[in-house]
């Protein structure tokens, strides 16, 4: 499958990600590696949003095997992604990218209300939206949030940074050194060998809307660079296109 250029992007930024070496919190020279590998696509007239993790601050589903309620524990983890979010704001615009930041949670202090037509107005504007607060609804993870982002403001691609890993692979490859990568794969495989990449809810958003999927690492220079210029980098999902 070919990626072509595509010009409105959300970009997926695993909590685990921006935690780097450390036990949890933010590294902040992953958020400095961030804020460069975005700043090298932004004369190439891509609109671009990102939706962040809170896992390197919180884990709601951790802390209901502890015994707290699902639905406050997953209030909890939508606070930790608009720290997270407010962090990455900071260095962008150290980066000189000017930057909207849109909660799906009622905090005007320090984000605006999500609110899809002004977020697309942003992004046509050539600013840079940051999607914090996940859905706004317990049980759904920022996998699905950034999908239905994604679908919502008619982005062309998904793009998903994970924790450590350059694409999809048939098992997980941290514990498992045979896992085999796979390159390209449809919507409707992925959901029925069940690969954990990213959950089934976002999966299936994704395949019934027809919005092609991209696994990679993102801490590769030039990486990012290279997806939005439609080259072939890390693994990709979609659904075919019916002649």
């Amino acid at each position: 499958m070919e990626v072509n250029k595509p010009k409105r992007i959300v970009l997926k930024l695993s909590g685990e990600s921006l935690k780097g070496d450390l036990e949890f919190g933010l590294d902040s020279e992953v958020l400095r590696t961030i804020a460069t590998e975005i700043k090298k696509i932004s004369k190439m007239n891509t609109q671009v949003s990102i939706v962040a993790g809170g896992g390197n601050f919180w884990r709601g589903i951790e802390f209901e095997k502890r015994g707290m309620d699902r639905s406050t524990a997953d209030y909890a983890g939508m606070l930790a992604t608009i720290m997270n979010a407010l962090a990455l704001q900071d260095e962008l615009e150290k980066n000189k990218i000017e930057v909207r930041t849109q909660s799906a949670l009622n905090l005007p202090s320090v984000a605006e209300a999500y609110i899809r037509r002004r977020a697309i107005r942003h992004l046509e504007k050539g600013r840079l939206v940051l999607f914090a607060g996940g859905t706004g609804n317990p049980f759904m993870s920022t996998d699905t949030a950034a999908a239905l982002r994604a679908v919502e403001i008619n982005a062309d691609i998904l793009i998903m940074a994970k924790n450590g890993v350059d694409g999809m692979y048939d098992s997980d490859p941290k514990k498992n050194k045979s896992a085999k990568k796979i390159s390209e794969i449809t919507h409707h495989e992925a959901l029925s060998k069940r690969l954990a990449a990213l959950d089934s809810t976002a999966l299936t958003l994704c395949m019934e809307n027809s919005l092609p999927i991209v696994i990679f690492d993102l801490f590769k220079p030039d990486n990012l660079l290279k997806v939005i210029s439609g080259e072939k980098v890390g693994s990709k999902i979609y659904t075919p296109i019916k002649s």
